[in-house]
């Protein structure tokens, strides 16, 4: 987390301050913004790798005060406007198109105001699960769900036990009872009250159309800005077929119990 704030040099209100962020993960916050800020992320990676990796920003709900902009050689071209209220709204680029230039819009009460954004570090292959732009909501092929399996952030066997829909975010949220915990990145999917039963939630889009319905699922997905994010979801008994298939071939990318 950094919190640079503008009150540190407001008499001098064309001032850019740099901030170099190591970490993969995190958010900025600039508080009272006035002039500029150039926020360098270094990760702590081989300089060789920067081409594989992309940015994703996810500004605070209530981030105003500034402009953000992807800047390469001087040229900006801008990603949030200052009071853009799209709710969870992610804006990705790759490493190589640029860094991020926050810039203060002109304010009459810059007290009022804290310019912030969470941002994530992650191979272009993970970006691209998370923001499939041709068929977000379409079926996965046997192949995908073997290698959801084998390197997905979670993978849990268990029952949708209800769908709440949110339609500003368009987005929905699927209360999951967990049957069987295979893997977790994050502790998303934890015992609750005195049944001990394993519970969690699970994002997804809100056009895919998720309802409740019978039977167990294999969930699996990534982690997203502290939320888990749905990936393939095949019924539990098309799991245990397709794995079986695959493993009387030889064919299974990596081992679990599918039982």
């Amino acid at each position: 987390l950094s919190s640079p704030s503008g009150l540190t040099h407001e008499s001098h209100k064309k001032d850019v301050e740099q901030v170099y962020l190591r970490c993969s993960e995190g958010s900025i916050e600039w508080m009272y913004p006035t002039g500029a800020l150039i926020v360098n992320l270094r990760p702590n990676t081989s300089p060789a790798s920067y081409k594989h990796l992309t940015v994703c920003i996810k500004p605070f709900k209530d981030s105003a005060g500034a402009n953000i902009y992807l800047e390469k050689t001087g040229e900006l071209k801008l990603l949030v406007r200052d009071g853009d209220r799209s709710p969870s709204k992610v804006y990705c680029f790759g490493y190589d198109q640029g860094g991020l230039f926050v810039e203060a819009t002109p304010q009459q009460d810059i007290s009022r105001k804290i310019t912030g954004f969470q941002y994530e570090l992650m191979s272009k292959g993970i970006a691209s699960d998370l923001h499939t732009v041709s068929a977000p909501c379409r079926p996965c092929s046997d192949t995908e769900v073997l290698l959801a399996v084998c390197t997905s952030d979670f993978v849990i066997r268990g029952s949708i036990r209800d769908v709440t829909n949110e339609a500003e975010e368009q987005e929905s949220i699927i209360h999951v009872g967990v049957n069987k915990l295979y893997r977790q990145k994050s502790k998303v999917f934890q015992l609750t009250g005195e049944s001990g039963n394993w519970r969690g939630e699970i994002k997804t889009l809100l056009k895919c159309g998720v309802r409740p319905g019978d039977g167990d699922f294999l969930f699996t997905g990534r982690m997203h800005f502290g939320e888990a994010r749905l990936g393939c979801a095949p019924r539990f008994k098309d799991f245990q077929r397709m794995y079986k298939e695959a493993k009387d071939k030889g064919l299974n990318p990596c081992e679990i119990g599918p039982d």
